[in-house]
């Protein structure tokens, strides 16, 4: 019986099918174009191959996950720790895992990828996002040393250049993290599954760097709605967090970029229920300047992190009304344990420094950098928050 590279046994016996499959497969895990196509090929050479239409149907899936899955995905992974494809939804900062909005959720990504770790050896998948889960909880020269690991397997897997970034932003070495992934992109397909989002790192470092016109061209060209390809929620919350780290560190936003992305988020996430994407979308509403949207995310806030969503749509709002007393305090609810929302802690710096800005903004300089002393002590330099 043929086996894929995972060594369990699968359904068919073309090799064809067994080759696109496998094909598919790394395409999907590495993040790079293709991933589709390699599936329907395998398809196309076995119409009975289970595995193929199952990997095919994981690829055009769109976000929304039941709350019932994890327990269930789990339970098949123990059984079945090397089946990539299922272990793969557990894992990375947008993952059941991630998106659970439960408390301590970093902690158990970390214990999940401990977990597994021993039945995927040097695989390049797996290394990259065991040092994902590591540097989020702050195992940074841990993390260092796997994804280098991993991209010694895979040096061209968006997802292991992505953690990598990650890794370098979380060590507060902008100038080594801005030159690595601004190179490595140039030979990246557009139409890779986070092409949008190793953008933003692109943009967000060259803010950092003070180059702005190369932040904007970027954004242009990679991040923002009509220009960017990829997943809605990435390219909802990277041009939502742009557009705003970039007001925040003194740049200029004209009004209809906000009014764009409030657009966008009105057409793909109509309903609140995905916490990462809930938070950008109040953002974007706040910004543009549309108070009805931003009341009925607030009333309409579902899913665990819903309490999360509700106080920081409150919170922007008030920014947006310079209201800075009132989105100190609500924003400071948030700061226990922002992790809920989802995403990585590079992402939720943005909540950090709207509230450093809105202590700036009421002449609290001193606690001000005080608070960015004590929670982002790597990044006291990077000019995110203009007065800092």
């Amino acid at each position: 019986m043929l086996t894929d590279r995972y060594d369990n046994s699968i359904s068919t016996e073309a090799a064809a099918a067994r080759d696109a499959y496998i094909d598919g497969v790394d395409r999907f895990l590495g993040a790079n174009a293709g991933a589709d196509g390699a599936f329907e090929a395998a398809i196309a050479a076995d119409p009975g191959f289970a595995l193929a239409h199952m990997g095919l149907a994981r690829t055009r899936q769109v976000q929304g996950r039941g709350a019932e899955a994890y327990p269930a995905i789990r339970k098949h992974v123990d059984a079945h720790p090397r089946d990539a494809m299922a272990a793969q939804t557990c894992t990375s900062v947008f993952g059941l895992i991630g998106f659970s909005g439960q408390p301590g959720r970093e902690a158990e990504q970390l214990a999940y990828t401990a977990a597994l770790l021993p039945h995927y050896g040097d695989d390049w998948w797996f290394l990259s996002m065991h040092a994902f889960a590591q540097a989020e909880v702050g195992q940074t020269a841990r993390a260092v040393e796997t994804i280098e690991r991993s991209l010694a397997g895979n040096p061209r897997s968006a997802h292991g250049a992505h953690v990598k970034s990650h890794i370098h932003y979380e060590a507060g070495e902008t100038e080594a993290g801005f030159g690595y992934i601004r190179d490595w992109v140039r030979d990246y397909d557009r139409d890779g599954m986070i092409h949008c989002h190793v953008s933003w790192h692109v943009a967000l470092w060259a803010l950092e760097q003070g180059d702005v016109d190369l932040m904007w061209a970027t954004v242009d060209d990679a991040v923002r709605p009509g220009s960017a390809w990829g997943p809605p929620l990435n390219v909802l919350s990277d041009t939502a967090s742009i557009l705003f780290r970039a007001g925040l560190a003194g740049v200029d936003v004209a009004p209809e970029r906000w009014q764009a992305v409030s657009d966008y988020a009105s057409e793909f996430f109509p309903k609140p229920g995905i916490a990462f994407a809930d938070v950008h979308a109040a953002i974007a509403h706040a910004m543009a300047g549309r108070p009805e949207a931003l009341e009925r995310l607030r009333v309409e806030a579902a899913g665990p992190a819903a309490d999360l969503v509700a106080g920081l749509a409150e919170a922007f709002g008030a920014i947006a009304g310079q209201r800075w007393a009132e989105a100190v305090g609500l924003l400071t609810k948030a700061m226990a344990d922002h992790a809920r929302i989802g995403g990585s802690k590079a992402q939720r710096d943005l909540i950090e420094y709207a509230l450093l800005n809105a202590l700036l903004q009421q002449g609290q300089g001193d606690q001000a950098a005080l608070l960015l002393a004590m929670r982002r002590p790597l990044k006291v330099d990077a000019r995110a928050v203009a007065g800092i």
